[in-house]
């Protein structure tokens, strides 16, 4: 365990971050999930926009890389794009 009292500040400080890093992780996942089942190219091209932007910001606290997220948000383009 860390003696120094800035090491254990580090700690609590570490853990708070990651679980909010996990929820937005875990919130666009499902978000992409979800826009990956849907059929309705409508629904589709409305929820693109938004899940672009989540991705992004997953990328911009480095949550995910930057070429992940774009290799995502390519597929996810074509997918919408492809929809009849």
């Amino acid at each position: 365990m860390a003696n120094h009292k800035s090491a254990i500040k580090r700690i609590r400080q570490n853990k708070k971050r990651k679980a909010h890093n996990k929820y937005y992780a875990n919130t666009t996942r499902n978000a992409i999930r979800k826009l990956r089942e849907t059929e309705k190219k409508k629904e589709a091209g409305e929820s693109l926009p938004k899940v672009i932007s989540m991705i992004d910001k997953l990328a911009k606290r480095n949550i995910i890389h930057k070429n992940k997220a774009a290799n995502i948000k390519s597929k996810l383009t074509k997918k919408v794009n492809g929809l009849k």
